[in-house]
């Protein structure tokens, strides 16, 4: 549009009346100064969480995290995490990412999750349904959730599974590494195997498997 400047000129021509023009140099006006307070802020807290940068890059490297989900999710949690929060359980339990307890008479009813703190929770839940399809293992968590409880409860699983690996994360000081899409497919094949080898053995079997060479 750059290059058209002069066409846009002679199309605005006699469209646009004095006022129009007040209101849209006082709407450009008002949107040039929310462009620098954000701009401003956006350094007032890249020099706060300056010294928590590997911690940001630790959560960064997780799948639907990015830098600002990380340095709202420092904000919330605090960065001294190990002391406030002595197990991942205990730490997800703060936005209300855990199931409240509803059983009656043996049987597990629909519950809903604990009340908590709704910022963290909301930008998890937000990240969640951004790493839905992706080509990784959160992905693959929430697909398999979804096809069987909904999208809106796989993203409450995500974002539980989310925060409980970002507790591990930060305390371990390590980086994410991802399981691989397959995960759930090579655990119900091994769970087959395992099954099959029980049967095999109760029937008075010996059984010995080897995996099958690549022709």
């Amino acid at each position: 549009m750059k290059k058209k400047k002069d066409e846009l000129r002679l199309v605005l021509k006699g469209y646009i009346s004095p006022h129009q023009r007040l209101m849209i140099k006082t709407i450009l006006k008002h949107i040039d100064f929310l462009s620098d307070q954000i701009e401003m802020l956006d350094q007032e807290v890249a020099d706060r969480v300056s010294k928590y940068q590997d911690d940001i890059e630790r959560l960064d490297s997780i799948p639907g995290i990015a830098t600002r989900m990380a340095e709202q999710m420092l904000a919330e949690l605090g960065t001294d995490i190990k002391n406030q929060f002595p197990s991942a359980s205990q730490m997800c339990s703060w936005p209300g990412l855990v199931p409240g307890n509803n059983e009656s008479a043996g049987k597990r009813k629909k519950f809903k999750t604990k009340n908590g703190n709704k910022y963290l929770k909301s930008a998890l839940i937000e990240a969640a349904h951004s790493a839905r399809g992706s080509k990784n293992y959160l992905g693959a968590l929430y697909r398999r959730t979804a096809a069987r409880k909904g999208k809106k409860r796989a993203g409450i699983v995500l974002a539980h599974a989310i925060l409980r690996i970002s507790y591990y994360l930060l305390t371990r000081k390590e980086v994410y590494v991802d399981l691989g899409e397959d995960y759930f497919d090579k655990q119900k094949q091994q769970s087959i195997v395992r099954h099959s080898l029980r049967r095999l053995e109760s029937l008075g079997y010996t059984v010995t498997i080897a995996e099958q060479e690549a022709s």
